[in-house]
């Protein structure tokens, strides 16, 4: 039993165990603070149990902290039996006994009705602080114990896509908040959930800072040493072919900053007009070589 307990918590390294720790902390105290200021003192929630202990705290008068924890205790032991046994139960125990207990503790010293009487402001910063909070749950390796572990669950089991199911139990929810405290209060729920969406993915993947090209041309050798040579930038190609007129044509990648895509497309259209390009959005690029005044460089790990 020990042995496991240790190893739900070791890293790769000492150093990462420590980072996980401290972002998991960090999340659960931070969602305690975001609990208190702009969903309860709203009577809004983007679903999950947060939604589900608002309600019941509507009608029992309950602590908040504690409905909490009583919700949150399916979850986690559903999430121990099929989704990862000590590994996922130490992490996700961890934030969500930080969490549902700060909560009663941290509202001792803060205004009982939040710091804010507008709905969509609540329904704006709760969202963005409680999905910043979110995505370091889940850099740390963990999560909150909620409507998201049922949801992996049931993906699982049935192949049903994961966004189609957060809807069908969210949104049921969601719908419970507007029978209890009215469809404006809905309304701004949904937008939470929303906004809370987006900010979580943005801790997880970070901005789109990186644009992706694919060009294709006729003139790939002189396309390619002109975006080399004036770019200082990799170019990978491959052979593709054209279904309508079946015939073969070379196929161009490469990786740029947002603001060299202007560059790029001019650079592109002096050499071949009839080029045919395609910018897409990346996260990162790791690795590679970039070729600079006539020497190559290492790249640097994200452009």
């Amino acid at each position: 039993m020990s042995a496991k307990l240790l190893r739900a918590f070791t890293g790769p390294t000492r150093r990462a165990t420590i980072q996980d720790l401290l972002l998991l902390i960090t999340a659960a105290v931070a969602q305690a603070f975001t609990f208190n200021l702009f969903l309860a003192s709203s009577d809004a929630a983007p679903g999950g149990v947060a939604a589900l202990s608002i309600i019941l705290h509507h009608y029992t008068g309950i602590s908040y902290g504690l409905l909490l924890l009583g919700l949150s205790i399916l979850p986690i032991a559903l999430g121990f039996r099929y989704l990862g046994r000590f590994q996922f139960l130490i992490r996700v125990a961890l934030v969500t006994l930080i969490y549902t207990l700060g909560t009663d503790y941290v509202a001792r010293f803060l205004p009982a009705g939040g710091i804010t009487d507008d709905p969509l402001l609540n329904a704006l910063f709760g969202g963005v602080i409680g999905g910043i909070a979110s995505g370091m749950a889940f850099l740390g390796r963990g999560t909150f114990a909620g409507t998201g572990i049922l949801s992996r669950i049931i993906q699982l089991r049935t192949g049903i896509p994961l966004t189609q199911i957060y809807m069908v139990i969210d949104g049921s929810i969601i719908l419970l908040v507007g029978l209890v405290f009215g469809w404006e209060n809905a309304l701004y729920s949904l937008i939470m959930l929303f906004v809370w969406g987006l900010a979580t993915d943005y801790v997880l993947e970070g901005p789109s800072v990186v644009r992706t090209a694919f060009i294709i041309t006729d003139e790939a050798q002189a396309v390619s040493q002109a975006l080399m040579a004036r770019m200082g930038i990799g170019v990978t190609r491959w052979t593709g072919q054209g279904m309508f007129t079946a015939e073969e044509r070379s196929v161009l990648f490469c990786t740029v900053s947002r603001p060299d895509v202007k560059t790029l497309n001019t650079i592109v259209a002096e050499i071949d007009p009839a080029a045919f390009v395609v910018i897409g959005q990346g996260h990162s690029a790791h690795g590679g070589m970039l070729r600079q005044a006539g020497r190559k460089t290492k790249a640097p790990k994200s452009l």
